[in-house]
């Protein structure tokens, strides 16, 4: 009952509105987008805005005079008395481009806080109040449909492999090195956030999920400015971070620097457990420690009113260490036979450096544009592990096995926008190359002397080359009826050559990827879009490089030099209702997708990678996101999927099933001004089912403080995550031999205490482009 009052109560001023005014704005006969308007009587408020075509309509409650404002781009541009008596329809128009004025009234309102375009969902963070006083990680975790995790990565409905891009431009950092970066960023310096669940031809056709591209705000205030945050994180151990960033801005130059350190140390455990014939009890007791060191140049430069060059440089250095007590017991038809002993210490140091540099121009009377992007990445991780192993009989084994792999990408492209009046077309081409060389021994102690094994060691040379060419057309017929339509090729060239073996492998295919988005809006409130993508998903390196990564004397994980790449037809529907509702329908088939198999023969357990499946799936993703009582921000969310799985080529065993995700955000301000907030988040998975994986069910509570001093200069954020601690990585993965147990916990019980504080010009936001780099992701 309580919710249909509530519900009753929200209805009541929409159904009391019967005044109203409505109409076009304009600038030089083109209509003008999102200018804000507000209408004032008696302290009452209420606001419109406009369209991508300038149309707008205001509701109002009463007639009478209204004091009426218009504010663009956070400025106000017009203050007029009107007098309103029924409906009223009215046209205004912009004098010139710097003009302050509009020719009789005009209208104020807050952006939607969601959007739907035609390729993808906006999330406009300098409306929430919630994004606010965070880093850019926490406010990506406020985005609808997109969830951050530490362990699992950044995933769009439940499907990983996101990239993320900043202003348009792919981001050239993963893992740790990525979510430093984010958390430089303030949730500030973000207009919004879009999420591209089906991204159009112009991006690359690799990953599963989508990009996630984040938009910062645009201002022409010179000068300087920067910001400085310290983290301490209390887990089972303490561990700290630390960035800080500069800015400066004149007429021609943006540049910013951003400067990161962490240092970390926790406490997981993972158990796993093998029943059939041959069965098997594992148990590792683990300390993950290491630290992390990175520096990120970026420079822009107006070379003339139409032309600029940039040049961005990221550096990364660090350490990730672990010392891993593993306990196997081993049985063959449920008798116990041995059980084996590990301690082992893995130390690995890597080294990352990325080159990207861009020249954009505009010509033509239609602002055509030409963008030219060189990209060089390289990646140098080199590994120790020591290990010693018991056996019941007394019999020890000690091992040394050292690893370097040396990764280099290098990539250019060129981008044409050519818009003209029938539809905007874009175009371009891209060459990326990919070189892998790596070695691993396997060193056994004899006689107080390491002696190699041949068969255990190995060295593996791998390259390839894609080139790539697309076209896309993008047209608004009317008012409401939008389109777009792409199509990209891309032909790969593989070669693999592992030395110590002699086995090559060669590999040659060129795909067709087409996209198509059609978008429907009725009006103000209801938006309707149909969109469909073909994707592949390329092997990481290490899932292809046939090398042995060993645990004990006799478990090790390997990649597969053979492995296909998989591929992805994508279907959405989706809809939006006045920027508050979001649902999607999707269906989702996967064909030749590849993940790791697990076999156990006596005391031998592999762990490698194989295309061993096809998958049909469907789903429904739902976001609610609304402000009650002016002080309760909440943004609810909710993803039901159900998959049917069927395997081939191994002997893993066909699944289906249904998968259920939601989280629930709620964000309270504790007083007027808004500069001390609750946070209350809980995110579920209920009992799921992915592939051939059922999961059990996984949770986590986050509670906190948001806090603002000094005119919000100084903020300081105190959160405890995971309190019940239900984040554990727990389940069952089903073969026709046996089923194999998991139950993982990574230390996710944690106290986060961050203070930042910002100095200068707050309005300057420095250079922040990246370039489109998104296979760098594969060499991490």
């Amino acid at each position: 009952m309580k919710k249909v009052f509530l519900s009753v109560i929200m209805l009541l001023p929409v159904i009391a509105f019967s005044q109203s005014i409505t109409g076009k704005i304009t600038q030089t006969g083109n209509g003008v987008s999102y200018v804000e308007i507000v209408a004032i009587k008696d302290q009452q408020r209420q606001t419109a805005i406009s369209d991508e075509k300038g149309n707008y309509s205001l509701k109002l409650l009463e007639n009478g005079n209204y004091h009426i404002k218009l504010i663009q781009d956070g400025t106000e541009i017009s203050s007029t008395e009107f007098t309103v008596n029924g409906e009223v329809k009215k046209d205004f128009f912009i004098e010139g481009k710097n003009e302050k004025q509009i020719e009789g009234v005009t209208l104020t309102a807050r952006k939607k806080l969601i959007e739907r375009k035609a390729d993808r969902l906006v999330f406009n963070v300098a409306n929430s109040v919630a994004s606010q006083g965070m880093d850019g990680a926490d406010a990506l975790g406020t985005t609808p449909l997109v969830k951050v995790d530490e362990n699992t990565g950044i995933s769009i409905a439940g499907k990983s492999g996101v990239a993320i891009m900043i202003n348009e431009r792919i981001l050239n950092l993963s893992g740790s090195e990525l979510v430093n970066y984010l958390k430089s960023l303030r949730s500030e310096n973000i207009e919004k956030i879009e999420v591209i669940t089906t991204p159009p031809a112009k991006y690359e056709a690799q990953g599963n999920s989508g990009i996630i591209n984040i938009v910062l705000k645009k201002n022409q205030n010179l000068g300087w400015s920067g910001s400085f945050t310290t983290t301490l994180q209390q887990q089972t151990y303490t561990g700290f971070s630390n960035s800080a960033g500069i800015n400066y801005q004149n007429e021609r130059l943006r540049s910013s620097l951003k400067l990161r350190q962490s240092q970390y140390k926790k406490h997981s455990y993972e158990n796993y457990r093998i029943e059939g014939f041959d069965g098997l009890k594992s148990n590792d007791n683990r300390q993950d420690f290491g630290d992390g060191l990175g520096a990120n140049l970026s420079i822009d430069y107006q070379l003339g009113k139409k032309s600029n060059i940039g040049f961005i440089y990221d550096y990364g250095f660090g350490h990730t260490n672990m010392d891993i007590v593993n306990t196997s017991d081993y049985f063959q038809n449920n008798q116990y036979t041995n059980t084996l002993l590990t301690n082992s210490e893995h130390r690995a140091t890597g080294k990352q450096n990325t080159i990207s540099s861009y020249y954009d121009v505009k010509f033509g009377k239609q602002d055509n544009k030409l963008s030219i992007t060189g990209n060089y990445f390289s990646n140098i991780p080199e590994t120790v592990i020591d290990f010693t192993t018991k056996e019941n009989s007394g019999d020890q084994f000690i091992v040394k096995s050292p690893s370097k792999v040396d990764y280099k990408i290098y990539s250019g492209q060129a981008d044409l926008t050519l818009p003209y009046q029938f539809a905007k077309m874009e175009t371009g081409v891209k060459f990326t190359n990919f070189d892998n060389n790596s070695n691993i021994f396997y060193q056994n102690l004899e006689n107080g002397n390491y002696v190699t094994d041949p068969i255990k060691s190995n060295e593996f040379q791998y390259n390839e080359k894609n080139y790539a060419a697309y076209i896309s057309f993008e047209k608004s017929f009317n008012e409401k009826w939008s389109a777009k339509a792409g199509l990209r090729y891309e032909y790969s060239t593989v070669n693999g050559n592992s030395l110590t073996s002699g086995q090559q492998t060669e590999n040659t295919y060129g795909k067709f990827f087409p996209t198509a988005y059609i978008s429907y809006k009725s009006n103000q409130n209801h938006t309707f879009s149909l969109n469909y993508s073909k994707r592949i998903n390329r092997p990481d390196f290490r899932a292809i490089n046939p090398y042995r990564w060993y645990i004990n004397i006799n478990s090790y994980s390997t990649g597969n030099p053979f492995l296909k790449p998989s591929f992805n037809h994508n279907i959405e529907f989706s809809y939006v209702y006045r920027g508050k509702l979001s649902a999607s329908a999707y269906y989702q088939r996967k064909l030749d997708g590849f993940s790791q198999i697990v076999s156990l023969e006596g005391e031998n357990r592999t762990s490698t990678f194989a295309n061993f499946y096809n998958v049909n799936s469907i789903g429904l993703s739902l976001n609610y996101s609304d402000t009650f009582f002016k002080m309760w921000e909440a943004n609810y969310a909710a993803d039901l999927s159900y998959m049917s799985t069927s395997v081939f080529a191994t002997d893993a065993a066909s699944r289906k099933g249904s998968g259920y995700e939601f989280n629930f955000q709620n964000n309270l301000s504790l007083n007027k001004n808004k500069t001390v907030q609750l946070i209350l988040n809980y995110w579920m998975r209920l009992p799921s089912n992915s592939g051939n994986v059922r999961w059990d069910y996984l949770g986590n509570f986050t509670t906190g403080l948001k806090m603002n001093f000094m005119e919000k200069d100084l903020q300081i954020n105190v959160f405890v995550s995971d309190i019940f601690k239900q984040s554990k990585s727990k389940g069952s993965i089903f073969y026709t031999t046996g089923t194999h147990f998991f139950n993982n916990y990574y230390d996710a019980r944690r106290l986060n205490v961050s203070a930042t504080y910002t100095f200068g010009n707050k309005k300057v936001k420095g250079a922040d482009r990246t370039i489109k780099f998104e296979e760098k992701n594969r060499a991490n």
